[in-house]
């Protein structure tokens, strides 16, 4: 049983191999009049290859820091000078990470517009850390587009900077002046609330006028009738003032 099991099989095999390959040759020979009519088989297409370019360097705000200054935790240690310059070179900016550098600019930008040497929460203060903090994250975006999750950082810094901004100009504006002529920032008025006009909008619109216009009409015999009354009242109170005798008058 198992032997004529075998053989079915090898016969089913080896026709659906003559299939294939019968179907094989009958495609190759059709593809040889038109292969761009065979589903199977395609032209190959040397499409051109899309030209990179490259992005245009922007000034970083990071440049003006000298690679000979120290870090910022070895800034004031006294026996700094004494090390070797080997030693000197690893601890300098020259070998420090970006976030060191930033860390360094924010205590500078802070450094022009705070008002103490223990002023760390002022609001021009703040203005300053974010200043760099959005700098910073611009450099990263220029190069890297696709980075929405810095984007939204970003966006994120620039609104709190206006608010601030914002409330210092309401309350200090010598301070609001300062800040943004130290730090080199634009201040920019937000836009006026506008609304896209949609025909249920006009229509509730004109509604409300002439519900307020109605209203109006109704109350105005009111308010003339309270006019009058006032203007009575006023008169009879100069009536009695001139009536009256004016103290220290002759009787």
């Amino acid at each position: 049983m198992s032997l004529v099991l075998f053989r079915g099989v090898s016969a089913a095999g080896a026709a659906a191999l003559r299939g294939w390959s019968c179907l094989g040759s009958h495609v190759a020979a059709a593809g040889r009049g038109s292969l761009h009519k065979s589903p199977l088989l395609q032209t190959a297409r040397d499409y051109a290859r899309p030209v990179r370019r490259k992005k245009q360097e922007i000034p970083s705000h990071l440049d003006d820091l000298p690679p000979t200054m120290l870090k910022k935790p070895y800034a004031n240690i006294p026996v700094i000078d004494k090390v070797d310059d080997v030693v000197r070179r690893l601890l300098s900016l020259e070998m420090a990470s970006q976030k060191e550098k930033v860390k360094i600019k924010k205590q500078q930008l802070a450094d022009q517009v705070r008002k103490s040497p223990t002023d760390t929460s002022s609001l021009e203060v703040q203005v300053a850390f974010l200043t760099a903090k959005i700098r910073t994250l611009q450099e990263h975006l220029h190069m890297h587009t696709k980075d929405t999750v810095n984007r939204r950082q970003m966006l994120i810094a620039i609104d709190r900077r206006n608010m601030l901004l914002k409330y210092l100009r309401n309350t200090k504006y010598d301070v609001f002046e300062k800040t943004c002529k130290v730090l080199d920032i634009k201040y920019e008025f937000p836009p006026l609330y506008c609304r896209r006009a949609t025909r249920r909008w006009i229509a509730k619109k004109a509604l409300c006028n002439k519900v307020y216009q109605e209203a109006q009409k109704l109350k105005a015999p009111q308010r003339l009738k309270q006019r009058q009354e006032w203007l009575e009242r006023t008169r009879a109170r100069e009536a009695e003032k001139q009536a009256s005798p004016t103290e220290g008058s002759p009787v």
